[in-house]
């Protein structure tokens, strides 16, 4: 499924397999969970894509010689700036992400390089796998860097959030999970995970939170946010887009609270929440979609209509 311009649907196109580079693997694609990521690269909210485009950055692949890999968004650094030396490629201001600088996986065939790959367990089958790559990575990301909250909430309730909600209730802590007004069967999804309390985004929850991760793309939670956790708590921004934040006095972030975005993902992420999910274990909630329908997952995710994740199968 290739997208050609922002803000048309994608079309099902024959193209030709494509060929590895140095270090580079070609996979049969199994797999590709689909993303809010790939919805802001449609509708032209991140305005860079290589185009045209194969969307896709969850993907679940099988070598040549029949081995499953996962494909992450970060696809490429250049390991030699500082951010790469000192642990952080995911800040790499030459890094390539699958599916938006290189190939991703709404297709039959995509190379990666193998560096940027990770083993699958069989803990998993493909479908399971595939919303682990972004949405459990980003999520875990999210959640270390809301440090060691004991009372942790959850702004939008989707394919991250159910996952992270896994992880921290395993982890011993108590999550409160805020939902769209009126989303019932969000909420209904969220206490089925085992949250302490569910409740509208524009409420506050029973007592005040230590941290908050808000992975829904709206600006406006910010400061809902900071008003909901105490005195040296962690709002973290959990998405790569976001609507603009309004205003807020500065005694929200007063009593040293903080603010703070997550960017991409490491390696170190990926092989730490990956060795993780099993223990938990993690068990994602998905719905397959044939590759021919991704512009209908996109629709759908676009009006909110999924509890969980939905994967596309070539």
């Amino acid at each position: 499924m290739v997208l050609k311009r922002p803000g048309e649907p994608l079309l099902l196109e024959d193209i030709r397999r494509p060929e590895p580079g140095p270090g580079e693997i070609l996979l049969r694609v199994r797999a590709c969970g689909v993303c809010r990521t790939d919805l802001h690269i449609v509708d032209g909210e991140l305005d860079s894509p290589k185009l045209p485009l194969v969307l896709g950055h969850q993907i679940v692949g099988e070598t040549e010689d029949r081995r499953r890999v996962g494909v992450p968004w970060l696809g490429w650094t250049c390991g030699e700036c500082g951010y790469c030396r000192s642990g952080r490629e995911n800040l790499c201001d030459r890094a390539k992400f699958t599916g938006y600088d290189l190939g991703g996986g709404y297709a039959e065939w995509v190379v990666a390089d193998e560096r940027f790959c990770f083993p699958i367990t069989n803990a998993f089958d493909d479908l399971q796998a595939a919303p682990l790559l972004c949405a459990g990575l980003i999520g875990y990301r999210s959640l270390r860097l809301a440090g060691d909250a004991a009372r942790l909430g959850l702004y939008g309730f989707g394919a991250s959030a159910h996952i992270v909600a896994q992880v921290a209730i395993h982890e011993g802590r108590r999550v409160f999970a805020f939902v769209r007004r009126g989303d019932h069967a969000a909420a209904e999804f969220a206490r089925g995970l085992g949250v302490e309390w569910v409740g509208p985004s524009d409420e506050r929850a029973p007592q005040e939170l230590d941290a908050a991760i808000i992975f829904a793309p709206v600006g406006e939670l910010v400061p809902r946010a900071l008003r909901a956790v105490a005195k040296g708590g962690v709002v973290v921004c959990g998405g790569i887009h976001m609507s603009d934040i309004p205003s807020f006095p500065y005694e929200l972030l007063w009593g040293e609270r903080v603010l703070r975005s997550v960017a991409n993902l490491t390696r170190r992420d990926g092989e730490e929440f990956l060795a993780l999910a099993p223990q938990v274990p993690v068990r994602t909630h998905v719905e397959a979609l044939p590759l021919e329908r991704a512009n209908e997952a996109l629709d759908r995710l676009r009006r909110g209509d999924v509890r969980g994740a939905l994967v596309i199968v070539p």
